[in-house]
């Protein structure tokens, strides 16, 4: 039986990897049968499954785990002490911002209302809030804030930025009170983790101007659906998400009904952009690893 040294989720990478010891496993087939090997992991991407993390453990060897996604919360339970994980920044910037800033112009321009009265056969018109000349708060300025940011560069709008790591045009998480109630647009494009689970509560809502909106690309549990639902019950603000707190959601939860919300089912990197900049990815880093230099990327080190 061949030795697996690098287990990758790409085919096309798979075969620029040709002359090393690769293996497929795209989460579409059975995990190959020796894992002993193994030691730089491509974790398949896809819906977030447990079943692509638990390999994890039958690899005494793994030295790397690597995601495609941004976000790498899902991988954090099943990591061991002495591994390397990567993720994925860079592969979905675009795509993510390009949703950020359809869902934007879509909730500010009443697409969703002027689409349901379209399919009902009613000629609905009437004012909007639009988009140029408003007040734009990024909450999360990594690769995906910046991203969303150039592509709003062209809506005459005003940028403010806030991230856990304050520098020089980018506000620290601690002046968000006095920054919410200027912003008329909020997105959310901040990872998931302990300090950011929950952000978006009650008080956060609270702080926020009437009639603004709320757009989150990042994680669902970054906001209190509870806390959003009761705002949005009394029409004081608007929200566009592509992700939740459950998901997917449920047919009956109450956020599919609530007035003033769009909803879009996670699909923020899912677009043609995606194949070709992961495939980049994976080869570069197994290039990296093979030839023992240091990795893009890294989120935990040994």
């Amino acid at each position: 039986m061949v030795a697996v040294r690098y287990l990758i989720s790409h085919p096309d990478a798979l075969a620029e990897l040709g002359d090393l010891d690769v293996a497929l496993y795209d989460g579409t087939r059975p995990v190959p049968e020796n894992l002993d090997d193994v030691e730089f992991y491509a974790v398949p991407y896809g819906v977030i499954d447990p079943r692509f993390c638990e390999p994890i453990a039958r690899m005494p060897r793994l030295k790397v785990v690597q995601t495609a996604t941004a976000g790498y919360d899902h991988v954090l339970p099943y990591l061991r002490p002495g591994l390397t994980l990567a993720n994925g920044r860079g592969v979905h910037d675009a795509a993510t911002a390009e949703l950020a800033v359809a869902l934007t112009l879509a909730a500010r321009r009443r697409l969703p209302e002027f689409v349901r009265a379209g399919g009902e056969g009613r000629w609905v018109s009437g004012w909007s809030t639009g988009l140029a000349d408003a007040r734009v708060l990024i909450v999360g300025y990594g690769s995906i804030g910046a991203a969303i940011e150039r592509r709003l560069a062209g809506f005459e709008v005003e940028i403010n930025r806030v991230a856990r790591s304050p520098r020089p045009g980018v506000r620290p998480v601690s002046e968000l009170p006095e920054m919410l109630p200027r912003a008329d647009v909020v997105i959310l494009a901040t990872p998931l983790t302990p300090e950011t689970e929950g952000l978006v509560n009650k008080n956060f809502l609270a702080r926020m101007a009437d009639g603004a909106l709320l757009v989150n690309v990042s994680r669902g549990r970054v906001v209190d659906t509870e806390a959003l639902l009761a705002e949005l019950s009394t029409g004081r603000l608007h929200a566009a998400l592509d992700v939740t707190e459950p998901e997917p959601l449920p047919a009956d939860h109450s956020l599919w009904s609530a007035p003033n919300v769009l909803i879009s089912p996670h699909v923020g990197g899912l677009t043609a952009a995606l194949a070709p900049r992961a495939r980049r990815l994976l080869v570069d880093q197994v290039r990296r690893y093979a030839a023992g230099e240091p990795l893009a990327n890294v989120v935990i080190r040994p």
